[in-house]
């Protein structure tokens, strides 16, 4: 073996045993359990060899039957068993799941009491429940209560249904919603020993959850939110549509009787997916025509319903026949739509979103012009200049004296900066943002977010995560002298050698040649990019002509263009400009190869002396000094930085803007929750490449992997 293959071995090694050890001191419980099952399936033989198959499982399997010969002791031994082999990778996987997330939410001493009470609570109500029914003429009664069953999932299901309470909103939600989702269906559409116990286990523990983990935020309202109330009308209809598959995939006997005569068939039971799919997402953006839609046919049902039992009701009157063959199931069905219908009536006022083609003609709002009023009465950051560039759309408050600047690509309003707006008020921006997006259908975030909004938007129960580092370098008393500046007083000493002079001019103001060479010189600079030019947070020469915008210019003695920057206002409020930051960088390939470090220094020396407080060199996106913490999101980040690294070089560029001993201001994305983060990651990236198709960037990541 090779030393590296031999390092790699044991850095494997090293991870196994890093992993195990956190098992054993995190979890365990959840482990110990997880490794009893797998060593009883083992020596039993019952994972090759079905349990339910043998002589001895009356004696291992928990139910009525066992209660009441007096086998206690099977409730003990039957979590640890699976009917037959194959359902161990459910058992154990859903068991490590559920039970693992709650003893690390809630502690091993609590996950166990809740584990192991919720597996013999379920298993004891179920079977009560099987024992006072099972004389009363219910034909599934009386079958059920001669089954008997094994496994964990009763208490897994009461465990994570507890755990449930410690997440914060919205998760706590679709967490219930989904085993709600899964246990109604499983009840009525199946109806089996396991869906009773799972059944009684949520009826049990969800309320139960609350009482022992879950805290009210002080402010939080205890009312559904635009968002809850969305996700319960798709949760409702997604139930209803998963029972529809499940009756025509598994025929069943349930509590409610045959699904024969009930089920859909297959053309009907296509139609319904493809009318429901649709609507699901639309119920989930807020959509008015998607809430019409899900009205329309949760009413048809209804009324299909209300129709069936007139006629049955007519029937009885006259003594007439009829086949009662799944009446049962049919009415519970239709009642389950009609409660769906008035879900849906109820939080009518969560679905305000109007037609693409409305949203189209409303697009329109306030232009730069006010931002640039707004900009310089209140002042902002040191992208906020970017705000007035034309592509952007505004969110103005209804007072007129704030706005946020956002791009919409991909279903999402992706907020560029801090908000625009008088002291004391940048939260309250924020969230009347958040309610237009939701009353748009669209998914809010702002970034490159200073600390000051990451505060505001904690206070709405938002995530952050830094995407930049800005570079901020203070003018009062700036000198480039010692070691440090080395680099710089070098490149201005040769710039003075050669007769390269800078200038500090408005571009738009300069004469044709000039603007000639800029421009040649910003296409010879995206000839060797495999990329287009980005946009967003990266100005290009249009942004430059801009007449607010300064440009510096390094010329020699024959008018000869050696490189440019250009430069944003950075207002204060009060009208006042206190800096300027660095955006456009281009230089000659073959001209004056230190100019870059010769212009800035050259800028930040002019604007000392007309009275600026500081510069920013800008952030470069995804580039920053210190790793931070090691989260999924910042892991993706760190990976998408370095695809695009041989293509934009924004870490180089970071490295390099560190030659200026530059402090470094975090610049953060703020978003709602991480179920938002797939979609706002697409549409950052049409943001920043509106003109590159998804193909061109699955190639640009294979190539980089490839390297």
């Amino acid at each position: 073996m090779t030393e590296a293959g031999a390092a790699s071995t044991l850095a494997g090694g090293g991870r196994i045993r890093g992993t195990v050890a956190v098992l054993r001191q995190r979890l365990p419980f959840t482990s110990g359990v997880t490794l009893a099952m797998l060593v009883l399936a083992v020596a039993t033989g019952a994972l090759w060899n079905a349990a339910e198959d043998r002589a001895s499982f009356p004696f291992v399997a928990y139910g009525l039957p066992s209660l009441e010969e007096g086998r206690w002791w099977t409730m003990l031994t039957g979590p640890f068993f699976a009917v037959i082999p194959w359902y161990y990778l459910p058992m154990i996987g859903s068991f490590a799941l559920f039970a693992g997330f709650a003893e690390w939410k809630l502690g091993t001493r609590r996950a166990m009491a809740v584990t192991i009470g919720g597996q013999f609570v379920s298993v004891l109500v179920a079977t009560q429940f099987l024992a006072l029914c099972r004389n009363s003429g219910w034909l599934w009664a009386e079958r059920v209560a001669g089954s008997l069953d094994v496994g964990f999932s009763g208490g897994a299901l009461a465990a994570v249904a507890v755990a449930s309470a410690a997440l914060r909103p919205p998760w706590a939600l679709r967490l219930r919603a989904g085993l709600c989702v899964y246990a109604g269906v499983a009840i009525i559409y199946v109806g089996t020993l396991a869906d009773l116990v799972h059944f009684f286990a949520l009826l049990l523990a969800l309320p139960l959850g609350k009482r022992l983990v879950g805290t009210r935020r002080a402010g939080e309202p205890v009312a559904p939110n635009l968002r809850e109330w969305r996700m319960l009308a798709v949760a409702g209809l997604l139930l209803l549509t998963i029972a529809e598959i499940v009756m025509f995939l598994v025929p069943g006997d349930g509590p409610f009787g045959s699904d024969e005569g009930v089920s859909l068939s297959a053309p009907e039971l296509g139609a319904l997916v493809l009318l429901v799919v649709p609507m699901l997402n639309g119920l989930r953006k807020g959509s008015r025509v998607a809430w019409r839609w899900a009205v329309a046919l949760s009413a048809f049902v209804t009324l299909q319903g209300l129709a069936v039992a007139t006629l049955v009701g007519v029937a009885d009157i006259f003594g007439g026949d009829y086949d009662t063959a799944g009446l049962p199931l049919f009415f519970v069905d239709n009642l389950l739509w009609t409660v769906e219908l008035a879900v849906l009536i109820a939080a009518r006022h969560a679905f305000r979103v109007p037609s693409r083609r409305r949203l189209r003609r409303h697009a329109q709002g306030p232009g730069p012009a006010l931002a640039r009023t707004l900009l310089g009465r209140h002042g902002g950051s040191t992208l906020s200049w970017m705000t007035t560039w034309p592509r952007n759309t505004y969110f103005v408050r209804d007072d007129g004296r704030s706005y946020l600047a956002y791009r919409r690509h991909a279903g999402v309003a992706v907020a560029l900066g801090d908000p625009i707006a008088p002291d004391g008020t940048a939260a309250a921006t924020v969230t009347e943002f958040t309610v237009m997006c939701e009353n748009s259908g669209l998914v809010p975030c702002v970034f490159s977010a200073t600390e000051a909004t990451v505060e505001a938007t904690r206070e709405l129960g938002w995530q952050h995560v830094q995407v930049a580092e800005d570079n901020v370098l203070d003018l009062d008393g700036l000198e480039f002298r010692g070691k440090a500046w080395q680099d710089v007083r070098s490149a201005l000493n040769k710039a003075a050698k050669q007769d390269i002079e800078f200038r500090l001019v408005r571009l738009a103001d300069q004469p044709e040649p000039i603007l000639a060479q800029v421009r040649a010189l910003s296409e010879e600079w995206m000839s060797g990019k495999a990329m287009p030019e980005m946009g967003f947070t990266l100005g290009g020469l249009d942004e430059a002509m801009d007449p607010a915008t300064r440009v510096g210019l390094a010329v020699d003695a024959e008018g000869t263009v050696h490189g440019v920057t250009s430069w944003l206002p950075v207002h204060t409020g009060a009208g006042k400009i206190g800096g300027w930051t660095l955006d456009v960088m281009r230089r000659s390939p073959h001209g004056f190869r230190p100019v870059m470090e010769f212009l800035i220094a050259s800028a930040c020396l002019a604007f000392r002396d007309e009275g600026a407080r500081f510069v920013s060199l800008s952030g470069a996106p995804l580039a920053r000094s210190s790793s931070g913490p090691a989260r999924p999101v910042d892991r993706a980040l760190e990976s998408l930085g370095r695809v695009m690294e041989p293509y934009y070089g924004f870490r180089s560029l970071h490295a390099f803007k560190a030659k200026f001993q530059p402090r470094h201001v975090p610049l953060y994305l703020a978003f709602r929750d991480e179920a938002d983060l797939p979609r706002i990651g697409l549409a950052l990236s049409r943001a920043y490449l509106p003109d590159v198709r998804l193909r061109q960037l699955a190639k640009l990541v294979s190539s980089s992997r490839a390297r």
